[in-house]
């Protein structure tokens, strides 16, 4: 059993910086890719930075790439999310997700994940 909890969320100006921790437990957590996802209202969930404990490259999606940036502490079992250059366009729910991948590619893919935390709400205002 793995669980996820989600922390940091806020409300910022556009242009400003903001970082989400997710923070993980279950005796097997290393195992796992660990994913960010967001999901504004009234749209899907969206795929944002995905990574490997220990693992390859992180993957991002395109809409974040060069702003925000996906790493892990492995001493505290938590995965960050640094998100800089905010716009108003990134407001939404975000939540992190934890499943077992074989290729990193099915990493953005939110239905290949087993377990999500509750999410945090960040709000980019213009």
């Amino acid at each position: 059993q793995v669980q996820l909890v989600e922390s940091g969320g806020a409300l910022v100006q556009t242009g400003g910086s903001v970082r989400l921790s997710c923070a993980t437990s279950g005796s097997t957590i290393s195992i796992y890719g660990i994913g960010w996802f967001r999901q504004a209202p009234g749209k899907e969930r969206e795929f944002v930075a995905a990574i490997r404990w220990g693992g390859p490259t992180p993957l991002y999606a395109d809409s974040v790439k060069g702003r925000f940036t996906i790493s892990t502490d492995n001493a505290e079992n938590t995965v960050y999310l640094q998100m800089n250059s905010l716009n108003p366009e990134d407001t939404a729910v975000y939540y992190c997700a934890a499943g077992r991948f074989i290729s990193s590619q099915r990493m953005v893919d939110a239905g290949k994940y087993d377990y999500w935390g509750q999410g945090t709400q960040v709000t980019v205002s213009s």
